[in-house]
């Protein structure tokens, strides 16, 4: 293990040299890791995860005790006890007790609060944690990224975030969004053989790769740790802060004059002029306020926990009350991000096919592992999944990304013929299909229909390939059909929009429709994708009626 103590060490440069000596040197293989072996590691280099900073409970508690006003406090404690023992009189207990348990009373409030807030998002965090596909004991599995070593080789594919610094293996070039580490404004293209960091995007391609840096050793961990004292003081605690200084000023302002007044002037007695100075300082501070806003909070924070919220900062409901807009993504958040498809409801559009024919080549044009929510929905709408590859061998597979909006596969058959299958956007399916007028208004015609029952759209054309190339551009492409997909809302979704309105918080749908939408207006062409873009409620046959329509079109720049 010589030598991946020296890797941990960073004493061996695994981002330059090829890619066959990074399998030397990190002891691995194109088969990955072994269960066994990727424990041993995690012993070397650590969980693939960020260090957490260790907490003092005590420290946490005093620090709820040291702001400007709770300064105020304590030194009106101080005086009813120390200063004002003089005269033949005892020093002020009552005062001193009082102050003293209401600090400890809001110490204590905001401590406890805070500290099962913070037990509550540790926990749901380590449920929330990031996954990720990793080949271990020959087979691909679903993981927690934490679990990540150097060797260990992971997929990569468009929107997934990469776990930990990799090489790229065999493959096309990815489209890689690395603008929080770099402050690269477009995405970058990483070929094969090139290094990508911890915590950027893909947004094309899909490839494989192999792991060679994880936790604090990435390009992401030493980044956060440059950042890691950094603290942000939020309205709440600026407001408290605003408070407590005019407090102070004023107080210590009010104390000045008094001392000259009475004691060079009136020529007081010292236990009657520091009483008269103890009632300015605890009359000139607002002495309950932590406390009123403390219990306030927490009460705020024990009705948000039952209704499945976690507040892991108290101060964070009152920035949160602020809110005016409220930003939601569509697929997996409004809806359940689980697709299905309508036999009934597919449309043909090539002669001598049937509706069996349209899915089984969505299914070829998908991946059989590895897959997203479409691909895992098509091939799922075969009888039995190993039909999407059964009779034929896999030559090329097109991942889909942004910019063809579609995904094919070049393919044998039994025979020794070649062909392409290829699903996608219906815009794009038939810009490729180079489709004729009358199939262009039939198209945008079932998609209409589609949209009238809340469905969206999808393509699916094939190609013969004579050239015998994957490489080749192939003969004319044909349009065959187009599927129905349906994502049903959540069953909370209405209701928690039509919450969102009464409390007057407007609520935004981004999604990637907007961008197509914006694309078919500056070319002309209007709505033909499947995305309602009038005044549309939402679909009741769906069981989640929103309380308002749907107004996307008029909402776009």
């Amino acid at each position: 293990m010589g030598g991946l103590e020296e890797i941990r060490n960073e004493a061996v440069d695994l981002e330059n040299i090829p890619i066959e000596e990074v399998f030397e040197q990190l002891k691995c293989t194109r088969q990955g890791l072994t269960s066994d072996e990727g424990a041993q590691r995690v012993e070397i280099f650590g969980l693939n995860k960020l260090e957490e900073k260790k907490e003092s409970k005590v420290l946490k508690f005093l620090g709820f005790m040291w702001n400007p006003l709770s300064w105020v406090m304590e030194m009106a404690a101080i005086m009813a006890i120390a200063l004002a023992n003089g005269g033949g009189k005892p020093p002020d207990w009552q005062d001193f007790v009082g102050i003293i348990v209401l600090l400890v009373i809001n110490s204590t409030i905001s401590f406890i609060e805070e500290n099962n807030a913070g037990n509550a998002a540790a926990a749901l965090m380590a449920n929330l944690a990031p996954k990720t596909k990793v080949l271990r004991d020959g087979r691909w599995g679903e993981q927690e990224a934490s679990i990540l070593v150097p060797g260990d080789i992971v997929s990569i594919k468009l929107g997934d975030i990469v776990p930990a610094d990799a090489r790229l293996l065999e493959g096309d070039p990815l489209k890689i969004d690395q603008s929080g580490l770099t402050g690269e404004s477009l995405p970058v293209t990483k070929n094969p053989g090139d290094e990508v960091f911890s915590g950027s995007t893909c947004k094309q391609g899909e490839i494989e790769a192999v792991v060679i840096a994880t936790g604090v050793h990435t390009f992401f961990g030493k980044a956060a740790h440059l950042v890691d004292s950094t603290n942000q003081v939020g309205h709440f605690q600026q407001v408290l802060t605003a408070i407590g200084n005019f407090c102070i000023v004023s107080i210590a302002v009010g104390i000045v004059i008094e001392i000259i007044v009475m004691f060079p002037i009136q020529r007081r007695k010292y236990r009657a002029g520091i009483e008269n100075l103890l009632v300015l300082l605890i009359g000139g501070i607002p002495i309950a306020m932590p406390t009123v806003l403390s219990v306030t909070m927490a009460i705020g924070s024990h009705k948000l926990s039952q209704q499945g919220a976690i507040t892991k900062r108290m101060t964070a409901i009152e920035e949160l009350a602020g809110m005016d807009v409220l930003c939601s993504d569509k697929t997996g958040t409004l809806t359940l991000n689980k697709l299905s498809v309508d036999k009934n409801l597919v449309e043909v559009f090539a002669k001598g096919v049937d509706k069996e024919h349209v899915l089984l080549l969505a299914a070829r044009a998908s991946r059989v592992e590895n897959q997203d929510a479409i691909d895992a929905c098509m091939v799922g709408m075969l009888a039995d999944p190993k039909e999407a590859r059964a009779g034929i061998r896999e030559v090329h597979f097109l991942p889909f990304n942004p910019t063809d909006k579609r995904t094919a596969l070049t393919y044998i058959d039994a025979e020794g013929n070649w062909h392409r299958a290829s699903k996608g956007a219906p815009e794009q399916i038939i810009t490729l299909c180079n489709c004729k007028e009358d199939v262009k208004r039939k198209v945008h015609s079932v998609i209409e229909k589609y949209a009238e029952r809340g469905l969206r759209s999808l393509a699916v054309a094939r190609q013969e390939v004579p050239e015998k190339s994957k490489d080749s551009p192939g003969g004319p492409w044909q349009f065959i059909g187009l599927l129905p997909l349906f994502d049903p809302p959540r069953h909370d979704s209405a209701e928690t929009i039509r919450k969102a309105l009464v409390l007057g918080v407007n609520v935004k749908m981004i999604t990637d429709c907007f961008h197509h939408q914006r694309e078919l207006r500056q070319r002309g062409e209007g709505s033909t994708m499947g995305y309602r873009t009038e005044n549309t409620p939402w679909p009741s046959s769906t069981g989640a009626g929103l309380p308002h329509t749907v107004q996307r079109q008029e909402q776009l720049p």
